[in-house]
């Protein structure tokens, strides 16, 4: 298999190369995407970026950015330290429903 393939409207990446990207072994990153500790995101391009995606995987501590062709092709990647932060959580109501 090429490292990145879209077929059928699925898209498979080399899990070899994700973890090279994430700095992980590709034993740790499957634990990890069973965990849901990782995830991904992909973008199509649109007008003059017709033809690319943008596929991002995110890790509790890295993030690995690949810039695609259709025919599967990396045309560039990144890989970079960040920090996820938690969403912020909403404020419990109080018992009898008003606000402060």
């Amino acid at each position: 298999m090429a490292s990145i393939s879209f077929e059928n409207g699925r898209i498979e990446v080399d899990a070899a190369l994700i973890a090279k990207g994430l700095q992980l072994t590709p034993q740790a990153l499957q634990a990890a995407m069973r965990a849901g500790q990782v995830t991904s995101q992909c973008e199509q391009g649109m007008a003059e970026d017709a033809g690319r995606f943008r596929i991002t995987f995110y890790a509790p501590t890295r993030r690995l950015r690949l810039i695609t062709d259709a025919a599967g092709t990396v045309l560039h990647s990144s890989s970079v330290a960040y920090f996820r932060s938690t969403p912020p959580q909403p404020s419990p109501a109080p018992p009898d429903g008003t606000l402060t």
